[in-house]
């Protein structure tokens, strides 16, 4: 499986920094999103350590494993890195006042062959566009998501709920942190979207979808997506990472070698 990439970060139109911070080792197949939060530049503090931090940590372990490690390692790889920006975030809010209370959430992808290992944190979060259908593969780790799943507010409630922004899970916020991590299978034509929150509170999933669906390069893409979000008001940073999924390319370029071609 071939996979392309690319990312796009806008600190939006209501706010003067950008507490998103992107990543992406296209050699590893590893794209990183987080979005920070916490007091004065304190959230781009955290979201940029921990982007960089896993970044170079998980990086350098898929490098050195390859396609050879298997599920159940690159699980555990990257829950200790993930635990260890956790920390490295935690100390650095409690040794200097103004990073008090600094976290972020963090949605970490890692693309092996036919396989997505997807990890996340917080509500930011990452869809699939399969044969033109829109899919959230995350679960938002929000307190509306929490009233949802406990049938004490519609979805047309929380469209409109003032308490949106409400994590219930945030990396750096305490000494441990829990990282979902869930398998997918990835198909060719597969486009995986990770997205901060800045997206998905502008546009509705009908908008994404039909932008994900042009026929255009996937940088046009990801520059639409972030167009749009700050058309419809930019009240806060937006940033995604797109990854497109293809057919492998190493073996037929082989065989056009071989005949001439």
């Amino acid at each position: 499986m071939h996979y392309e990439f690319c990312s796009r970060t806008d600190p939006g139109l209501a706010r003067s920094n950008n507490e998103d911070s992107v990543a992406v080792d296209e050699e590893a197949r590893l794209a990183l999103l987080a979005d920070g939060m916490g007091g004065y530049n304190a959230g781009e503090v955290a979201s940029g350590m921990a982007t960089a931090f896993i970044r170079a940590e998980l990086g350098r372990w898929l490098t050195q494993a390859g396609e050879q490690a298997n599920a159940r390692e690159l699980r555990r790889a990257m829950e200790i890195c993930v635990e260890n920006a956790n920390r490295a975030v935690f100390n650095a809010a409690n040794a200097n006042p103004n990073y008090a209370g600094m976290g972020t959430t963090l949605v970490v992808a890692v693309f092996q062959a036919q396989r997505l290992v997807l990890g996340h944190i917080g509500d930011s979060r990452c869809y699939r566009l399969r044969a033109g259908q829109l899919t959230q593969v995350t679960r938002d780790h929000s307190l509306l998501q929490e009233q949802l799943e406990a049938g004490l507010i519609t979805e047309e409630e929380a469209a409109v709920s003032d308490q949106k922004n409400l994590v219930t899970r945030a990396l750096g916020v305490e000494d441990t942190v829990l990282l979902d991590v869930n398998e997918h299978r990835v198909e060719p034509g597969d486009c995986f979207l990770l997205c901060s929150d800045g997206l998905n509170d502008m546009i509705d999933d009908r908008a994404i979808a039909s932008i994900l669906q042009l026929d255009a390069p996937l940088q046009d893409r990801a520059d639409r997506l972030v167009d749009a979000a700050n058309a419809n008001g930019g009240r806060d940073n937006v940033s995604v990472v797109l990854v497109r999924a293809g057919p492998g390319r190493g073996r037929r370029g082989l065989l056009s070698r071989l005949l001439g071609q």
